[in-house]
């Protein structure tokens, strides 16, 4: 959980306090207050989020990326000539796409 979802969620919780506190008192501004610091800790709690769900997808795709270039090294390593086949024909067709004709 990152800093910025803690501080949100305690940003809106205050909200809460803050919107209940002036209900009691009939205080029109402390309630218009607290529901602007709610909304203020809920955006901060998706940013969060956001930032949480990006960090793990990142780290995802740098464990996929590292598995392929295990799979990659060892066909080489064990595969020499078949691996050399495999790229000359890879290029030739990104040559032969490449033409304009």
């Amino acid at each position: 959980m990152s800093q910025d979802r803690i501080e949100g969620t305690a940003r809106n919780l205050g909200g809460k306090v803050e919107e209940g506190f002036g209900r009691v008192t009939g205080d029109a501004k402390t309630q218009v207050e607290g529901k602007i610091r709610q909304a203020a800790g809920a955006a901060q709690d998706l940013y969060g989020q956001a930032r949480d769900t990006a960090s793990d997808a990142a780290a995802q795709v740098q464990r996929q990326a590292a598995g392929f270039e295990e799979v990659v090294r060892d066909a080489i390593e064990t595969r020499p000539y078949t691996a050399v086949a495999i790229a000359l024909a890879f290029g030739w067709l990104v040559g032969r796409l490449g033409r304009a004709y």
